[in-house]
This record gives structure tokens, C-alpha cells and sequence, in this order.
């Protein structure tokens, strides 16, 4: 490798720096984190799920998914219920606020991949997806 700019890491981290940085602004205005918002996201898509089985959608170890949990419990968009016939379980329940939250981020957010994907014909906004998704080494879900 002749130069940085020849390395895979150095391209892939500056792009990570700028969706991250836009989505943090983007989320601020609603006091979300990107990742808090990932969270919400697993949520609305199917409710009433474990800490565990969140954690493990989202990639994320114990202590920072309680972590997660925790804030977003303050904040008043999710709580932890005990599970029916497992005491060792609780089920994370989106409040009202939680839900009604679902519109305008999903909004923030969709707007944030037209500003970066708009960039691209449709065929090469795929491409990227598809790319990124096998470089991260998941499986696509769409």
C-alpha cells in the first residue's frame, strides 16, 4: 500500500464519521442517539421483546444494552416489564412517547440516506447496500 488513502479502513471510517455525525444532529433535535434510535427501530418493528434478544439484533453486549435500556427508560419511551412465567426476563415495552417518536425519527433518518444515497442512481444505492452488507458480514434482510 502506497498511501493511507489506498486503505479500505481509512475510506470506510471517514464515511462512518459523516453518517454518524449527520445522524447525531439529526437526532438531537428529539434527544435520541443513533444507537438509541437502532434500539427504537428493533421496537417498533416487533414490541415487547427481551433486553437479550435486542442485543443480540443489535450487536450489543450486556452491559451496554442495560446501559441503553436504562437511559431510554428515563427518558420515558420504553419500560421493562417482568416476563409472565420467567422471572429472570423482562420484556421492553415502548411507552406512548416511544411510539409516537416513530414518524418524525424514521423521518430524520430517511432523509439522512436520501442526502447521502441521492448522490447515486438507484442501481448504484443497491450496490452500496449490498456491498457494505457483505463487507460487515450480515445478510440482508431486504
Amino acid at each position: 500500500m502506497e498511501h493511507i488513502e489506498d486503505c479500505l479502513s481509512f475510506y470506510l471510517g471517514r464515511a462512518y464519521q459523516r453518517v454518524t455525525r449527520s445522524a447525531k444532529q439529526r437526532l438531537a433535535l428529539y434527544k435520541v442517539t443513533p444507537v438509541q434510535y437502532a434500539l427504537l427501530k428493533v421496537l417498533w418493528e416487533q414490541d415487547n421483546q427481551s433486553g437479550a434478544r435486542l442485543g443480540e439484533r443489535l450487536l450489543l453486549d450486556s452491559a451496554t444494552m442495560t446501559g441503553l435500556l436504562d437511559r431510554l427508560e428515563q427518558a420515558g419511551l420504553l419500560e421493562r416489564k417482568a416476563h409472565a412465567t420467567d422471572r429472570r426476563v423482562n420484556k421492553v415495552v415502548l411507552t406512548a412517547h416511544g411510539c409516537d417518536l416513530q414518524g418524525p425519527l424514521d423521518h430524520e433518518m430517511d432523509q439522512m440516506n436520501e442526502d447521502f444515497l441521492g448522490e447515486f442512481a438507484p442501481d448504484e444505492a443497491m450496490l452500496l447496500r449490498n456491498l457494505l452488507t457483505t463487507i460487515a458480514g450480515q445478510k440482508r434482510t431486504k
